[in-house]
């Protein structure tokens, strides 16, 4: 009997992760350094990880509790989840409390948890991020896909959710929404956001918005969703893109006071599964979360820098025939290389993956394949993370640099050469074609 129980589990395991491979992101990082081991000159624009350091006083309260080794509440540590609360409230005017928050081992494996826990569609805008489709696979959620265009820069309409949602308006649904953008980097207005509130609010929509990239926002004016559809908003964040610290795995979810009920459910699993995040590192965090003079230095720095390579790369690419919407945060573009489709089928070249396979063999370049993302696979899109450069050195270099001047190409010549050099190989091989 247990032996029938036993297959019968591997069966629908199977089922559920059958054509899943490791991530995108991943398995591209992994080939870089690979092709680096063999002696290529290899440039490494395919995994999104900040190139930033940890800010120093982030990294001192770091080092002040190490000794501090005691298992912590499943929720988290109450100063970190009090320090997210004030964080989030200041900078969007929701009075929230610590009460509002669930702390996890990253932000992906809280979006995990809650697609395990709510019975609902996901619904999902493309080009998106590569993990949340295969994380409703492995969990038996279905997927519904909401297509979004490059001349409407990557954005979910509030149109087209909807025209989805008017379908079957009783549906229970998780939308996901992520900006500034991965992989395209731009993101929404004011008037954008509380049209899509509008939409959330007439179909009971539970939304995920997805901010992790928040404070990358070049100009430091992001703005949640949560502002207009306070009651239905679950805001994620954590310390992976903007402070530089995607291997501590830290991520936090704030919900409102009447989705309570997931927060307690996804704390109930998460008891049985993860426990509490490290101790060392909910300790820190409460420093990163409560800010301060030198923390909003280093992202004013980040911000510049980050902002001048996406204005070049932008501008050579365009200047190189490829279509791109302009970033407005983040590390990352999402270009169209579909005016070279012709060329390119000389060389057998059709899918967005054969475009990346073929560039990397030639170039050295690593990016993403479009279809990693949700887009069609013959759609010659791609994402390119540009963030091969030592972001210490140039953080040190932009300090010395008026805030008023912008950083121009001779110091990221200088500062982040290897980004600077794909870009320029990049153009090489598009007018080889």
């Amino acid at each position: 009997m247990a032996d029938d129980v036993a297959s019968q589990i591997a069966k629908h395991l199977n089922l559920n992760i059958r054509g899943l491979g490791v991530s995108a992101t991943l398995a591209i990082n992994e080939r870089s350094a690979q092709l680096q081991a063999e002696g290529r000159q290899v440039y490494r624009l395919g995994l999104g990880q900040s190139p930033f350091p940890v800010p120093g006083p982030v990294m001192e309260e770091l080092r002040a509790n190490a000794h501090q080794k005691d298992y912590l509440p499943v929720r988290g540590l109450r100063r970190l989840r009090d320090a997210v609360a004030e964080y989030h409230r200041l900078a969007e005017g929701i009075d929230y409390s610590g009460k509002d928050v669930l702390v996890g081992p990253g932000s992906k494996e809280l979006m995990f948890l809650l697609q395990l826990v709510y019975y609902g569609d996901l619904v999902i805008p493309t080009p998106s991020w590569v993990s949340y489709a295969p994380q409703a696979q492995i969990v038996g959620r279905h997927i519904r896909w909401l297509p979004t265009t490059r001349k409407n820069g990557w954005r979910m309409l509030a149109a087209d959710l909807e025209k989805l949602c008017a379908a079957d308006p009783d549906r229970p649904r998780i939308v996901i929404l992520n900006y500034p953008n991965n992989p395209s980097g731009t993101t929404y207005a004011p008037e954008e956001l509380q049209a899509l509130a509008a939409v959330a609010r007439r179909y009971r929509i539970v939304l995920l918005s997805d901010e992790i990239y928040g404070e990358t926002h070049y100009q430091g004016r992001h703005v949640s969703i949560a502002r207009y559809y306070p009651e239905g908003t679950i805001v994620s964040s954590g310390l992976s893109k903007w402070c530089g610290a995607g291997g501590w795995r830290l991520g936090t979810f704030t919900f409102p006071s009447p989705l309570h009920w997931l927060l307690d459910t996804m704390a109930v699993v998460a008891s049985e599964s993860y426990t509490s995040v490290s101790a060392p590192i909910q300790y820190a965090a409460v420093r990163a979360f409560t800010g301060g003079l030198e923390i909003e230095r280093y992202l004013q720095q980040s911000r510049r820098i980050l902002a001048a390579l996406a204005a070049l790369f932008v501008k050579r690419m365009k200047t190189a025939g490829v279509r791109v919407a302009r970033p407005a945060g983040g590390f990352y573009l999402f270009p169209d290389f579909g005016a070279f489709r012709k060329p390119l089928k000389r060389y057998r070249v059709s899918t967005s993956l054969g475009l990346c396979e073929k560039l990397l063999e030639d170039t050295g370049i690593a990016i993403l394949p479009g279809s990693a993302f949700g887009r069609p696979e013959r759609e010659l899109t791609a994402r390119l993370a540009f963030v091969d450069f030592d972001g210490a050195r140039a953080l040190v270099a932009a300090e010395a640099v008026a805030v008023d001047q912008l950083l121009d190409e001779e110091f990221l010549n200088v500062y982040c050469v290897n980004v600077t050099g794909a870009a320029d190989r990049l153009v090489e091989w598009l007018h080889g074609l």
